[in-house]
């Protein structure tokens, strides 16, 4: 390379710079100038090239900017050689052009890598939803060769034969459309839409949906069509038209009815496959393989609002204006065979002209895998694909009507609640009322027609309610008295549907067609309705089945002349059209006000907190239920602590209850008996006898009703015992009916009284007292007895005698007439015995007689009757005082006892003997307190928990027992809780759903 010096480089680029300014441009002004950067610093340094980004922002390709101009440094050394390297340097800009656009690739396709990898995670994870698809669907490739089957079915076009031709169905609207069309004398003409979706017909023929979309479309069209064709025959002008244009008009109306009934089986075929689609995926989910938790159906949650409605008591002006399809009609005018078809069973009683449905039923209609019904109190499930089921369910249905009418009525205000599930169902809550009548028949109460009127109504006066009015086509509509009554409760009609049944019969019957037409468009009568449907439910044959009926009902519009001349139109028609639109009513209307009632709901809940805290601030919120918990756990506690009494309460319970029962017998048939012996062996073996016919005859049974009771008298004791403050009287009434319903169901064990009589008998039997104090203990036993029976005695012979002279003159008393005659009668007997004091217990009858005789002489007239009477209680005293002061004496003879009384003027056997009878009640209340606390109080525990059981199933039973405005506000307030979230609930998935 040459080397130039400093004023030919400033030359040289001064040239470059004046030669810019002219019209003719050099390649090189194209290009980047990299010789404008290049300068020499100092002789003999060669030529540089610049950094690669040197320049860069001066120039850019992509960029049609003219380069800015700029002035050059000074090159004070160094020489610039001018050369035109244009081609090289025209080949480096393509080059770069290239890298620029490869960048531009790359750089692309990673930006759109990053933006798929992005829109990618934004998608949700569905690999938890593959459940879905049942398990089969991923195992066909295993069993069926999928390349074999395409190639055995039959081309696109083999298929597109089997499909309508749409071309040739619309030059036939193109030839109508030019039939009637306006000519030039102001003719009327039939208006023909076009539909540009006869253009793109072949987009859809491949399909089964875009069949039925075209089949909609078309249907639409001919409706169209057919009406105009028929409002212009019947007007003056259809005179002047040919015989053969009217055939046309009538051979399309055939072609619409069908292309309507292809379009309808179409869609059958579509919900068939549905439903069996549904119907797997349900019983995919209802086998719980992925173990979820499946949240219940809108309208079951809807229901259960609707059922704890049924049950609420609004004491507080909130009534229930939730949505219901409201089923009524005349009796007898086929409203239970419309729920019936709607319900797809047959799962009502029927009767021929009898009055059948003598209560509400409230039917909830909801999505399932299987066609089941239920009670709202049963967990039984009725299959209703099986005939034995279906003839269960009537008769129970038919059972809970006749349980709910009570003595002399006919029909119930009590409804019968029932849920229905199966595939396809429509989704909605009916009440099926009891049939309006006009005439009160012999067998019903005379207030039967009154009342079915004022529940009807009950039922109508809900704002919200949707009435489903059915009328019976096949007698004359004056007849009817629902149009009436539907009148008066909806006269706008904006909540009324009404349902012409047995148009079968009616179209054979009724003279004029346009009868029915009138009827079905709301003009026969003022009765205004949301809509107009005629239906056909069945032959009139009670076993005939639903498919069967549903094949009747099509067979019977399709040749019907009421749809064949237009007077039905093909909605208005089957029970499927009724079902469908009923469902929207029902859902668009319980959208609109479900929220309303929440409010209201929520109102009367604050209404309720605000009474409890006034009146009970310190006390929980306890329902009846909660309540009744609550006793139960009070009483099982009560129970409970039987078990913790001591045995030494238990034993001192029963002995001396066991004693006081005993007594009588003891002293009158045992002791006393015994005790008017010559000599002590006739005492004991007198007294050895009578306690073996006493322990043989009635002492076990005695010993067990003492222990029986003492049972009852402690459970008792604890039961109704104050437990300070936290005692509530609430509970009182509620476990006094448990005590005496657990003792009645109580039974002591029949084999306790054969063991116990042999441990009797041989405590009885013992006469042997080892020591001194068991003697003392004997004697000190006797004593308390005697005294006490001598105090008895002593109070008896009081009553008989009455006052002494001391009382008589201190509290100025007087005695009786037999009084006075009993004192005479006891002073003479008294003289008796002083003379005698060793006199046997019985007086004889000479004596009897000398009494007797001695108390006339005195001006006593006395009966021998008497004088026995007195002498009983006279000589008792006698004998008691007697046994005092021998006890008293056999103090200090068990010295004696233990020689057995040889040589000694001392006995005391009647010592023994009562030694013998307190050793025998120590025992037996030993025994009983073991068979108490081991068996009887478990026993009684048990029969206690039944009970309880028993309670807590029977809410009328706790209605009885648990009362009080306490209990009743807690149960208002529970209700209206459960109600207000139940509602939330139903409207939070209700706007998940939409």
């Amino acid at each position: 390379m040459l080397r130039v010096g400093p004023l030919g480089a400033c030359a040289l680029c001064r040239s470059l710079v004046n030669g810019s300014k002219g019209k003719a441009k050099s390649p090189l002004q194209k290009l980047h100038l990299v010789s404008r950067s290049v300068h020499y610093h100092r002789p003999g340094l060669k030529l540089q090239r610049p950094a690669l980004g040197a320049a860069t922002h001066q120039y850019s390709s992509l960029s049609r900017v003219a380069l800015r101009k700029t002035k050059l440094l000074t090159v004070k050394h160094g020489l610039q050689l001018q050369r035109h390297f244009w081609v090289a340097r025209l080949a480096s800009r393509l080059l770069k052009l290239r890298y620029l656009v490869l960048g531009s690739a790359v750089g692309g396709g990673y930006t759109a890598k990053k933006t798929y990898d992005q829109w990618r995670d934004m998608l949700p994870d569905l690999s938890e939803y593959k459940w879905i698809v049942p398990d089969f669907v991923w195992e066909l490739d295993e069993h069926i060769d999928f390349d074999k089957f395409s190639r055995a079915l039959p081309d696109a076009e083999d298929l597109a034969k089997l499909l309508p031709d749409f071309e040739k169905l619309g030059e036939s609207f193109s030839f109508l459309k030019g039939l009637f069309s306006t000519g030039p004398a102001g003719e009327t003409a039939l208006k023909v839409t076009s539909n540009p979706s006869f253009e793109n017909d072949k987009q859809y023929k491949k399909g089964l949906l875009g069949e039925l979309i075209l089949l909609q479309q078309q249907i639409q069209q001919q409706e169209e069509e057919v009406r105009r064709a028929t409002g212009y025959y019947n007007t003056g002008s259809s005179q002047q038209r040919r015989k053969s244009d009217r055939e046309k008009a009538d051979q399309l109306q055939e072609e619409l009815l069908r292309t309507q009934l292809k379009y309808q089986r179409i869609l059958e075929r579509l919900e068939k496959e549905n439903k069996e689609l549904r119907k797997l995926v349900l019983q995919k989910d209802d086998k719980g393989i992925h173990q979820r938790n499946v949240k219940k159906s809108l309208i079951d949650m809807y229901s259960e609002v609707l059922d704890i409605l049924s049950d609420y008591d609004a004491n507080y002006n909130t009534q229930d204006h939730l949505p219901r399809v409201i089923v009524v009609g005349d009796q007898s005018a086929g409203k239970t065979s419309v729920l019936e078809m709607i319900a797809q069973a047959r799962i009502f009683p029927r009767g021929s002209g009898e009055m059948m449905t003598r209560s509400p039923v409230k039917v909830t209609l909801s999505e399932g895998p299987h066609h089941v019904a239920m009670f709202k109190d049963s967990s039984r499930e009725f299959d209703l694909t099986k005939e034995e089921d279906l003839a269960a369910l009537r008769h129970e249905i038919e059972i809970r009507m006749r349980k709910s009418v009570k003595d002399g009525q006919t029909v119930s205000a009590e409804t019968i609640s029932l849920s229905v599930k199966g595939p396809g169902l429509q989704r909605m809550v009916l009440v099926d009322l009891p049939g309006i009548i006009s005439t009160v028949t012999a067998g019903m109460a005379a207030d039967t027609k009154e009342t079915i009127f004022s529940i009807s109504k009950a039922y109508m006066l809900n704002p919200n309610a949707i009435i489903l009015c059915i009328q019976d086509g096949s007698v004359d509509a004056e007849r009817s008295i629902v149009t009436d009554l539907v009148s008066q409760m909806d006269p706008q009609g904006k909540r009324t549907i009404f349902v012409l049944t047995k148009v079968d019969l009616a179209e054979k019957n009724v003279a004029s067609p346009n009868r029915i037409q009138q009827i079905i468009e709301g003009k026969l009568f003022p009765m205004k309705a949301l809509g107009y449907f005629a239906v056909v439910t069945g032959k009139g044959n009670s076993s005939e089945s639903i498919d069967s009926i549903k094949d009747y009902e099509e067979e019977f519009f399709q040749a019907s002349k009421l749809v064949k001349t237009g007077m039905l139109k093909a909605h208005q028609v089957t029970t499927r059209n009724l079902s469908l639109a009923v469902s929207d009513c029902f859902w668009k209307m319980v959208r609109e006000s479900v929220e309303q009632q929440a409010d209201a709901f929520k109102a009367t809940r604050f209404n309720l907190e605000t009474e409890w805290k006034n009146n009970y601030p310190r006390l929980r919120e306890l329902d009846r239920n909660e309540l009744f918990e609550k006793a139960k756990n009070e009483i099982l506690d009560e129970v409970i602590s039987l078990s913790q009494v001591t045995p030494k309460h238990w034993e001192a319970i029963l002995q001396r209850t066991l004693w006081e029962r005993v007594s009588t017998h003891v002293i009158e048939n045992i002791y006393l008996p015994a005790a008017q012996t010559v000599n002590a062996g006739t005492f004991n073996t007198t007294v050895d006898i009578k306690l073996k016919q006493w322990t043989d005859k009635q002492l076990p049974h005695k010993a067990v009703e003492v222990a029986w009771d003492t049972l009852q008298e402690e459970f008792s004791r604890f039961m109704t015992e104050q437990k300070g403050k936290e005692h509530d009287d609430i509970f009182d009434k509620l476990k006094e009916a448990v005590k005496e319903e657990s003792i009645k169901r109580h039974k002591w064990n029949e084999q306790a009284e054969d063991s116990l009589r042999v441990i009797q008998h041989n405590a009885l039997e013992d006469r042997s007292i080892s020591d001194k104090q068991q003697w003392d203990a004997a004697i000190h036993f006797m004593e308390e007895t005697l005294q006490s029976r001598l105090k008895d005695t002593d109070s008896v012979i009081y009553d008989m005698v009455g006052p002494d002279w001391k009382e008589r003159w201190l509290y100025w008393t007087t005695r009786n007439t037999e009084q006075v005659i009993r004192s005479e009668t006891k002073a003479e007997l008294e003289k008796m015995i002083k003379v005698n004091e060793d006199h046997p217990a019985y007086l004889a009858s000479d004596e009897v007689t000398t009494v007797r005789k001695n108390l006339e002489s005195r001006g006593v007239e006395v009966d021998p009757v008497l004088i026995k009477d007195t002498w009983h209680q006279v000589f008792r005293r006698h004998f008691l005082k007697s046994a005092l002061g021998h006890c008293n004496l056999c103090r200090r003879g068990f010295y004696y006892y233990q020689r057995h009384f040889v040589d000694s003027e001392l006995e005391c056997n009647d010592v023994v003997l009562f030694w013998r009878i307190q050793r025998m009640l120590a025992i037996t209340a030993n025994t009983l307190r073991q068979q108490l606390t081991n068996t009887e109080v478990r026993r009684l525990e048990k029969n206690v928990k039944e009970v309880l059981e028993d309670f807590a199933e029977d809410y009328d039973k706790k209605v009885n027992l648990l009362t009080g405005k306490r209990v009743q506000l807690a149960e208002d307030l529970k209700k209206v809780r459960e109600i207000q979230e139940k509602l939330e609930a139903f409207i939070e998935a209700l706007h998940q759903e939409k």
